[in-house]
C-alpha cells in the first residue's frame, strides 16, 4: 500500500510552490515511487502556515539530481528498494560521517535510509512507513533520521508540524558539530603553536629577545612557520627559523618536528652543515611527499655576543642593525638549497662581525611578500623591508614595538591580511642596558620571603605572544 505523501499528483519528479511568504518558505523532497498521496501541496501549505515547495522523485537516481542545497527536508519512503548500482553522487560539504551502522538484522530493512544519509549528511529527513513498528523507528532515528512517521497518523497538520522540527533539529545538530569542530581546531591550534613558537630557552644570557607571529588569512591553524632560541651551556645562543612549504596541517606538524629536532640537535653539540644535514635527513623521512620541502636559517652567537656563525638553506638573509648605522641585510652568497632539494648538498658556516650594540631580526618570507598598495603586483621585497626597518629605528623603535610596527605596517601595505604566515623574531645586545643590570645585581637588596616561581609560570612570562588579527 503506497504512502501518504504531500504530492502535486499530475507533476512527478518537478517542482511545485504555495503560499506568499518567499522568506519562510520550506523546500520538501520527496522520494516515493508511488506519486499518488492522500495529502496535496495546498494542505501541507495550510497546516504549517507558510509556503512549501515539493519536489518529487520516483527512486534514488532522480533523488540524486534532484537533491540541491536549498532542499530543507526529505520525506523518504522506507520500502524505497535500493539499486545495486545506486552510487553517491550528490556532493557532501560536510565533515566525515561517523553515524552509527544499523544494528545486526536491521541492515536490509534500513539500506534506503543508510543510502539517503550518506548522500545528504546536511539535510533533515524524515522516514515514511506503513508499518507500525516501533523498534524499527527507534532505530531508524539512532542511525541519523530526524523523525519516523506513520502512515496511518499521518495528516497535513502532522506532517508540517513534523517537518519543521526536523529542520530546526537538524540544524541544531549541524550547529554542534560546528561548535564541536571549532574545540578540536582551537586545541589543535594550541598544541601547533606550543610546537611552532616556544618558549626561548635563553637562561643566564644577556641578549634581549622578541617574537612576532601572524597566521595568514586563509586558514584557521598556523601554518608552517617556526622558529626557536636556545643558549647552550658553553654560553653560545643559538637562533633559528625555518618556513615548510605548504600550509596545512601536515606542513605544520613537519615544521613543529624539525623545530623540536633543531632544538635536540642543538643542545647535544651539532652546529653548521653537520646539523643541516642531519635536519634534511628528518625531513626527507618525516615528509608526505617528495615535493615538500624546508627553507631554514640558523645563527649561532659567540659567549661574548660580538661575532656570530651564519648557515642558510634557502632561506632569506637576517637584517642586521648596529649602533649608529643603517640596518643591513647579512650575506647571503654561500647559502646552500632548501632542505629536502638535494640529496647531498652542503651548507657553509659564514662568520660575521656583529659588534658591541646591535639587532638582529630573522624572518619567513611572508614579511617580504606582501603587496605595497591595494591590487599593485609589485611586492614589498627584501629592499622595501629593509627601507621599512630604517625608517622605524630612526624613530627610536626597538623590541617588542619594532616588529608590532613592522608586521603592521607590512600589512598596512599589502591592504589588508596577508595571504601567507609572518613569523619574525629579533635578537639585540645592548651593552648600556647589561650595565644597569650589572650593576643592579651587585647592589643588596631585601630578603625576600616569597616562595620562587615555578616553572610553569616563568616559561609563561617567557612565552612570545602570538600576533593575531
Amino acid at each position: 500500500m503506497p504512502v501518504p505523501v504531500p504530492q502535486q499528483r499530475d507533476v512527478p519528479a518537478a517542482e511545485t510552490s504555495h503560499g506568499a511568504d518567499h522568506g519562510a518558505a520550506l523546500t520538501v523532497l520527496v522520494i516515493e515511487d508511488d506519486p499518488a498521496g492522500s495529502i496535496t501541496g495546498p494542505e501541507l501549505s495550510a497546516a504549517a502556515g507558510t509556503r512549501v515547495r515539493i519536489r518529487t522523485a520516483r527512486n534514488l537516481t532522480e533523488a540524486d539530481r534532484l537533491l540541491t542545497d536549498d532542499v530543507d527536508c526529505i520525506l523518504l519512503d522506507l520500502a524505497l528498494p535500493v539499486p545495486a548500482t545506486t552510487t553517491a553522487t550528490t556532493a557532501a560539504p560536510a565533515a566525515p560521517d561517523h553515524r552509527p551502522e544499523p544494528a545486526p538484522g536491521r541492515a536490509d530493512e534500513l539500506a534506503v535510509l543508510t543510502h539517503v544519509l550518506r548522500i545528504a549528511p546536511l539535510h533533515a529527513v524524515l522516514v515514511l512507513t506503513a508499518q507500525d513498528d516501533t523498534e524499527l523507528a527507534a532505530e531508524a532515528v539512532r542511525v541519523g533520521a530526524q523523525d519516523y512517521l506513520f502512515r496511518g497518523e499521518l495528516d497535513a497538520r502532522v506532517l508540517s508540524r513534523a517537518i519543521r522540527y526536523a529542520v530546526e533539529r537538524k540544524r541544531a545538530d549541524i550547529a554542534q558539530h560546528q561548535l564541536t569542530e571549532s574545540g578540536l581546531r582551537a586545541q589543535e591550534n594550541a598544541r601547533l603553536e606550543r610546537g611552532l613558537l616556544p618558549t626561548p630557552l635563553l637562561e643566564g644570557s644577556d641578549l634581549s629577545f622578541a617574537a612576532r607571529y601572524r597566521p595568514g588569512r586563509s586558514r584557521a591553524l598556523l601554518g608552517g612557520d617556526f622558529y626557536d632560541t636556545v643558549r647552550t651551556p658553553d654560553g653560545t645562543v643559538h637562533a633559528m627559523i625555518g618556513d615548510v612549504c605548504g600550509h596545512g596541517p601536515d606542513e605544520a606538524a613537519l615544521g613543529v618536528e624539525l623545530r623540536i629536532a633543531w632544538r635536540a640537535l642543538t643542545l647535544a653539540g651539532l652546529c653548521g652543515d653537520q646539523l643541516l644535514s642531519t635536519l634534511q635527513q628528518v625531513l626527507e623521512h618525516e615528509r608526505q611527499s617528495e615535493e615538500i620541502f624546508a627553507t631554514l636559517c640558523t645563527v649561532d652567537i659567540a659567549p661574548d655576543g660580538r661575532r656570530a656563525g651564519l648557515c642558510l638553506a634557502g632561506h632569506p638573509a637576517p637584517l642586521l642593525a648596529r649602533h649608529g648605522r643603517p640596518a643591513r641585510l647579512l650575506p647571503y652568497e654561500d647559502g646552500g638549497p632548501a632542505l629536502g632539494l638535494l640529496p647531498r648538498a652542503r651548507w657553509p658556516r659564514r662568520q660575521v662581525e656583529l659588534g658591541g650594540e646591535w639587532s638582529l631580526m630573522m624572518y619567513t618570507d611572508g614579511l617580504i611578500e606582501g603587496r605595497v598598495g591595494a591590487g599593485s603586483r609589485q611586492r614589498l621585497g627584501q629592499d622595501g623591508m629593509v627601507a621599512m626597518v630604517n625608517s622605524r629605528l630612526e624613530q627610536g623603535l626597538t623590541g617588542e614595538e619594532l616588529l608590532e610596527a613592522a608586521v603592521a605596517e607590512v600589512r598596512a601595505l599589502n591592504g589588508g591580511e596577508l595571504t601567507d604566515d609572518v613569523a619574525v623574531l629579533l635578537l639585540g645586545r645592548d651593552p648600556e642596558r647589561i650595565r644597569r643590570r650589572g650593576r643592579s645585581a651587585s647592589r643588596p637588596g631585601p630578603v625576600s620571603t616569597a616562595p620562587p616561581a615555578t616553572a610553569p609560570a616563568a616559561a609563561s612570562a617567557q612565552r612570545p605572544p602570538l600576533y593575531g588579527p
